[in-house]
Parts: C-alpha cells; structure tokens; sequence
C-alpha cells in the first residue's frame, strides 16, 4: 500500500497553470519575452493543462483593435500603496486562434501612458517601481476573485518579480496560493535605472516584514537585486533566455535550487511543462 502511494505522489502533474507576463504579443510588438508570452500557454493548453495569463493594460495596447472589455465584476478594488487608493480595473481579450483569455490589469494612473516601461526617449519611467507593486498585487487579488487555484504561478519579465514575494509571503495563508508553487523566468531583459530608495517600504504588507525584503532595503536597487528578491521566493528558476545576467545565474546556483537552462523553441513547451510536474 505504501509503494502505491509513493508511486501515486510521484505520478502527480500540474494541471493548473497561471501566467504572469510583463509582454504578450499580438497585445505589444512581437519580442522574445511577448513571443513566450502568446505561445508558451498555448502550448501548454495544448498539453492538457488549464490555464490563465495576465499582462499590464500598458497604453500601447490598443483597445478598439483587440476588443479588450472591461469585467465589472472584477474591477473596483482600490489598492493602496505609499498610502495613496488606486482604482483596480480589469480588462479581458481573447486570442481566438488561441483559445485563449488574457486578463490586463489597469489603473489610469500608471497605465494609461502611451508606452510600455519608457518613454518616447527611452528613459525608464521613474514610478516603474510602484506600476510593479501594483501590477502583481492586482493579479494576486483579482485570481482570488475568480476562484481559480493554480499549481504552477509562472511569472515572467522583471515587472512580476514580486510575485514570488507576495505568494509566500502576503497571500502564503490563502487557499488559492497556499500550495501553488512558483516558476521565475529570467529574461535578458535588464532595466537601467535602479529604482527608488523607499521601494522597500512600499512592499510591505501584512505577512511581508523587513527581514524579508533585506535583497532590496538600504541598497542599489537594480535589475540584479530585484532578480534575486524574486529568486529567494521561487520554487524553481528558468532560463528563457540564451544570454542573461551573469550574476543572476551565478546566485540561481548557490542557491541549488531547481533550474532549467535555456530551451531552443522546439523543446521549451515540452521541457517546461515537465519541470512544472518536477516541482509537484
């Protein structure tokens, strides 16, 4: 009986995946982060398993065009952060080639701009930091609303490195992510301009204390500490990209966590969707 049951967990897969994209194409211009974002969960339907995908409603998606429409039943939450409310909107398309519903996280203030993370002159928008926090928050509490328990959460580009944090950490005790385990994909997609010094602050919420948010408090907040941030709260780590950060890959190794190097697209689907089931 006891073999049976060992064989039992071990036969256990991940039917349930969610995904949390920074770029989804046809949603922005095609890209190797919003190539992955439009396929991967494709692919992964394709595979037998349920899936949902949340991306930013940046001001470069054009609404009209991709018959985004606003789910009522969703939207009004205020998020708070730096004690200032933000309306919570949430807007839905579908991908019909797909099969597939892509949920975007709205708010006039840090989406309604018409680019994505820069400007018209390429500078990094200096609130990038907090269009992150709110970003991940509204996925977290709008997957609540929908009643839906992933096993697998897959978050990728650095705007959803914080989901890991607030996973285990803010939503740890929920039931809907109690037993999800998390996925970070690291993307050659480095920002420039660390961001600003009360970032820290700004992360913490109930079940979130300082000592937990030590890779970013009184430091450079750059691409790399945001990485390992992301990194410390993750299951498991993949790489998305052929070349990334080199420092980010060193820590992923002292770490001696789960990790799956780079997969050329004809194997990824196939390689990622066993690494969910390796986590389980």
């Amino acid at each position: 009986m006891l073999s049976q049951q060992v064989s039992d967990i071990s036969m256990k897969k991940v039917t349930k995946v969610l995904y949390i994209s920074q770029e989804i194409f046809p949603y922005l211009p095609e890209s190797e982060l919003a190539n992955m974002g439009r396929y991967l969960p494709q692919a992964v339907q394709d595979r037998g398993r349920e899936t949902r995908t949340f991306m930013p409603k940046f001001g470069a998606v054009n609404e009209r065009r991709n018959q985004l429409h606003e789910v009522i039943r969703l939207s009004g939450m205020n998020l708070i952060i730096d004690d200032t409310d933000h309306p919570l909107i949430i807007k839905v398309a579908s991908i019909q080639a797909a099969r597939m519903q892509v949920y975007f996280i709205d708010n006039d203030d840090y989406f309604h701009r018409k680019n994505t993370v820069t400007d018209d002159n390429g500078d990094e928008y200096e609130d990038n930091d907090e269009r992150t926090i709110f970003f991940v928050r509204g996925v977290m509490e709008t997957v609540k609303k929908l009643r839906w328990t992933p096993d697998i959460i897959h978050c990728q580009g650095w705007m959803t490195a914080l989901a890991p944090l607030y996973i285990k950490k803010a939503f740890n005790g929920d039931p809907f992510f109690k037993h999800s385990k998390v996925v970070y994909s690291v993307f050659n997609d480095d920002f420039k301009n660390p961001f600003r010094n009360l970032f820290a602050e700004r992360l913490l919420l109930e079940g979130i204390e300082k000592r937990h948010v030590v890779q970013v408090k009184d430091k450079l907040i750059d691409f790399v500490a945001l990485s390992k941030l992301a990194i410390d709260y993750s299951d498991g780590v993949i790489q998305s990209s052929p070349s990334v950060n080199e420092e980010v890959l060193k820590y992923v190794t002292s770490k001696k966590m789960k990790f799956l190097p780079f997969q050329v697209v004809e194997d990824y689907a196939d390689a990622y969707v066993a690494f969910y089931d390796s986590l389980m």
